[in-house]
């Protein structure tokens, strides 16, 4: 089997490249030899399978961040059959040095002009024939959104397989340095292969970004649309998460129950209250998340996650971070790990430590659902989503308190150049895509620790634990005295404990823990917990220890057992002294 590697800029559609051409077929996983993950995807080109694998963002093959080094070690030692290089069509005087750096690898090498829509909406004009022909390799020009000129990217992927060249390693130390690439880029396109107006049009995206990037006009309208994320999310996932509810008790009522009545009773409740309760509870809440991912991936195909950045790029530094550290925190609103993993674009240390430190407050798409989940049983369906709202503040203003904190523990000086991209219609098939990806990758990372954990809690709360009750009366007990300060009950000890290992565990702990269905937990809660009681738990489960995974990325990308120790006490002990302050305030005033 042949493979190629998929190489490109950041920012130039890579990745919407490797979507639309391995459309569902793609997997994730470490590549061998290296502690870092690696999508991949087989396909069949040229009448044979050949695997493409999808290589980090990169600027420059001698460049020093930890992404441009993934990538020059993959392609040492790695034997591949031919490079597909992405650039951006529109700003190729920058991005062409790139692809004189992977010509010289020795490689065979298509180069991919991609967003070719958008150099033609700015009068640029490309002659991919005669770059083909001056660079010595394939050339097409292509728009990966709108899947234009894709006939002729298949044609030149289907060429590039059938050729029987054998697989080489990459000669890296026949690589042009970045400054002498420019000049040879000069050359090449002095020639009138690549011709851009000496002034470009006027665009729409100017008018909106005159109050989109206003100092603070700016500000107020991406907290709006932000809150119209949530609401939508609720307006839209609510119902959809309801009827697969009742879809869910239907099946355990019907075809469960019937099915498991001749098993011994301790082994029906094992099944039916202990693995279907806990599972099925987690699963309701797939239609809510999918609906979120939908919005987020709008937000950010459409082009204003940059600019997003760019807002808050003067208060990130007061922090000591930039703007790629809110980006980063946004990243970590789908999952802290990729979030954490994405630090590798930052160059000094210091910088990623902190923003390492910052990201685990972010309120990921697990301790979303368990939010959800409480201040849709707490609180009336108007206040709901502003509830919400107020939650990703707080992992905001907690993430900001402790990079100012830690700021002169780990200070950074390091420029920041943000490419803030034109508006862009995001593809509906695409959008659906990645939602299906991120809620698929969610339940696939949550699997083996939801039916883990959910069997733990059945065996925890039906094991008797002598004059203590059963085994989680016990825990409950053991840490009575650190919950009853911040209104957490004893019941959610257990779930809690378990949150450490995934926090998809939460809510189908406290299923089993109760004994009930996911539409009686509501019930449960409401009569076991008050508004002021569940904001604290929310609280404490918000801000305290990140998942294990995320512990383990921390502690891979930094290298050090200490600074991973030092992540998981500062966020319980600050989980405990917000939840603190809140429960006893509140109980104070109301």
């Amino acid at each position: 089997m042949k493979r190629f590697a998929l190489i490109g800029l950041p920012n130039t559609g890579k990745s919407t490249l490797f979507n639309r051409l391995t459309g569902l077929s793609q997997r994730v996983g470490n590549w061998p030899g290296l502690t870092v993950e690696l999508a991949r995807a087989r396909l069949l080109l040229g009448g044979q399978m050949v695997e493409l694998v999808d290589l980090p963002g990169a600027n420059d093959l001698t460049g020093y961040t930890d992404d441009e080094a993934v990538v020059r070690e993959v392609l040492a030692s790695t034997a591949f059959d031919a490079v597909v290089l992405v650039v951006n069509a529109a700003q190729l005087d920058r991005q062409l040095p790139l692809a004189l750096q992977v010509q010289a690898t020795g490689l065979p090498c298509l180069l991919v002009l991609n967003m070719a829509d958008e150099a033609e909406l700015l009068g640029i004009r490309v002659d991919a024939a005669g770059l083909a022909e001056v660079l010595g390799c394939a050339t097409v020009l292509v728009s990966a959104r709108r899947m234009q000129g894709w006939p002729a990217l298949t044609d030149a992927l289907n060429r590039l397989a059938a050729g029987d060249r054998p697989a080489g390693f990459a000669r890296l130390d026949a690589l042009p340095e970045h400054l002498e690439a420019v000049a040879r880029t000069r050359s090449v396109l002095d020639g009138g292969l690549w011709q851009a107006p000496v002034q470009l049009p006027a665009r729409l995206t100017d008018r909106f970004d005159a109050w989109l990037m206003h100092p603070w006009a700016g500000l107020g309208l991406f907290a709006l649309i932000m809150a119209l994320v949530f609401n939508l999310t609720y307006l839209v996932g609510t119902p959809l998460q309801a009827l697969a509810g009742d879809l869910l008790g239907a099946v355990k009522d019907s075809l469960l129950a019937p099915a498991l009545s001749s098993l011994p009773a301790i082994v029906q409740s094992l099944l039916l209250d202990g693995v279907w309760e806990g599972v099925s509870t987690v699963l309701t809440f797939v239609p809510i998340l999918f609906v979120f991912f939908i919005l987020m991936a709008l937000v950010e195909d459409s082009g204003y996650l940059a600019r997003a950045a760019y807002l808050t790029d003067a208060l990130m530094v007061r922090l000591g971070l930039d703007g790629r550290g809110f980006v980063m925190q946004l990243m970590g609103f789908g999952c802290n790990v990729p979030a954490i993993l994405g630090t590798r674009v930052m160059r000094e240390r210091n910088q990623r430590l902190l923003s390492m430190l910052v990201i685990p407050f972010s309120l990921c798409s697990a301790r979303l659902q368990v939010v959800m989940f409480f201040v849709s049983v707490l609180f009336a369906p108007g206040w709901a989503p502003w509830v919400l709202t107020g939650f990703y503040l707080l992992s905001l203003a907690v993430a900001a308190g402790t990079a100012w904190l830690f700021k002169h523990r780990y200070p950074a000086c390091e420029a920041y150049l943000l490419e803030v991209p034109p508006y862009r219609l995001p593809g509906i098939g695409h959008v659906l895509t990645r939602a299906y990806g991120e809620v698929r990758a969610f339940l696939q990372l949550a699997s083996s620790f939801i039916l883990g954990g959910v069997l733990l809690v059945w065996l925890l709360t039906h094991v008797p634990a002598g004059a203590q009750g059963t085994l989680a009366d016990a825990l409950g007990t053991l840490f009575a005295p650190l919950l009853d300060p911040i209104g957490i009950r004893h019941e959610m000890a257990v779930a809690l404990i378990l949150g450490f290992v995934a926090k998809e565990i939460l809510l189908g702990a406290l299923a089993v823990v109760y004994g009930v269905s996911d539409a009686g937990l509501a019930s449960a809660i409401l009569h076991q917990v008050d508004p002021i009681s569940g904001i604290s738990f929310l609280i404490f489960a918000l801000v305290y220890v990140p998942c294990l995974s995320t512990v383990a990325a921390i502690r891979r990308e930094s290298g050090s057992r200490a600074f991973a120790a030092l992540s998981v006490a500062w966020s319980i002990s600050l989980a405990w002294l917000l939840s603190f302050a809140f429960y006893q305030g509140a109980r104070y005033w109301f």
